[in-house]
C-alpha cells in the first residue's frame, strides 16, 4: 500500500526545520493534506484510473516557507509559485531542504525569466516564442554559472477561451510552440496545462484540452504531463485525463498575506 504523505508525524517535520510554525498549522495541514490525498484517490477510482497516476502541486503563493517547510515534512517535495520575487524569497529561505523541487505556475514575464530559470525544475506557463527563448537562454546561462545541473521542464499553457489577459497559447499555433521547445538546447517540453473559462463546464473544457493533449503527444510522445484541475474541479481534470492537479485552498486553506 503506498504511504500517505499526511501520516508523517510533527517529530518528523521538526527534523528537518529551520524556520518557526505553530503547532496548530501542523496539524491543519496534515488533516488537509489527509483529506485531499483521499479525495484525489477516490476520483482516480472513479476514473478507473491508479491513484499514483495523478500527482499534487501543491499552490504556495501567499504563504510562508515555515507552510511549505511543514508540508515537506509530510512527505511533499514539488511546490508551486506564481510570483518571481515571493518565490525567490522562498527558495532562499529553504535551502536546507534538499530535496526541494520548485514549479513556476504563474503568468511569467521575459525580463523575469532569466531569474526563474536559476531555480525552477519547471515552469508551466509558457505560450509564447519569446518567452521560450528567453527561458532557454536564461537556463543555459544558469547551467554555464553551476546553478543548475538539468535542463528545464516546460509546459506550454494552452487557451481555452481565447482570452489573452488570462494567457495561452492557440491550438493552431501549439504544435508550433511545441517545436520550439523541442529543439531548444536547454528546455524539455513536458507537456501541456490549462486553466478553464470562467463559468464554463469543466468536463467540456478539460475534454477539449485532452484532445489538444492526444495531438500533441503524437508529435511528441516524450510530453506525458497533462496539468489541469484544481480545488474546485479537479475531478473533472482527473476524468478527462489529468496527471498533476494544482491545489491551493482546499489544501492551505485562506490565503494569510494579500498580493501587493
Amino acid at each position: 500500500m503506498t504511504e500517505n504523505p499526511a501520516a508523517a508525524t510533527g517529530s518528523a517535520v521538526a527534523q528537518e526545520s529551520k524556520l518557526t510554525s505553530a503547532p496548530g498549522r501542523v496539524a491543519q495541514l496534515s488533516a488537509a493534506l489527509e483529506g485531499l490525498t483521499e479525495r484525489i484517490a477516490a476520483a482516480c477510482r472513479a476514473a478507473g484510473r491508479a491513484s499514483d497516476s495523478v500527482r499534487l502541486l501543491p499552490v504556495t503563493k501567499f504563504h510562508p516557507a515555515s507552510d511549505i517547510e511543514i508540508l515537506y515534512g509530510l512527505g511533499l517535495r514539488e511546490f508551486g509559485e506564481s510570483r518571481e520575487q515571493e518565490a525567490s524569497d522562498k527558495v532562499a529561505q529553504l535551502r536546507h531542504l534538499s530535496q526541494i523541487r520548485w514549479e513556476f505556475i504563474g503568468r511569467l514575464q521575459r525580463n523575469k525569466a532569466k531569474h526563474v530559470a536559476r531555480w525552477a525544475d519547471t515552469v508551466y506557463s509558457v505560450d509564447s516564442d519569446r518567452l521560450a527563448s528567453a527561458l532557454d537562454s536564461g537556463v543555459h546561462t544558469a547551467l554555464e554559472a553551476g546553478e543548475r545541473t538539468t535542463p528545464l521542464r516546460v509546459l506550454l499553457q494552452v487557451s481555452l477561451d481565447a482570452d489573452p489577459a488570462r494567457g495561452g497559447v492557440s491550438d493552431n499555433a501549439m504544435l508550433t510552440l511545441a517545436n520550439q521547445v523541442a529543439q531548444s538546447a536547454s528546455l524539455q517540453l513536458a507537456g501541456l496545462m490549462a486553466i478553464p473559462p470562467l463559468d464554463a463546464d469543466p468536463d467540456a473544457a478539460f475534454e477539449r484540452l485532452a484532445h489538444m493533449h492526444d495531438s500533441l503527444l503524437a508529435e511528441h510522445p516524450q510530453a506525458r504531463e497533462l496539468s489541469a484541475g484544481m480545488s474546485s474541479d479537479l475531478e473533472a481534470a482527473i476524468r478527462h485525463g489529468s496527471t498533476c492537479v494544482r491545489v491551493g485552498t482546499a489544501l492551505m486553506g485562506a490565503r494569510p498575506i494579500t498580493s501587493a
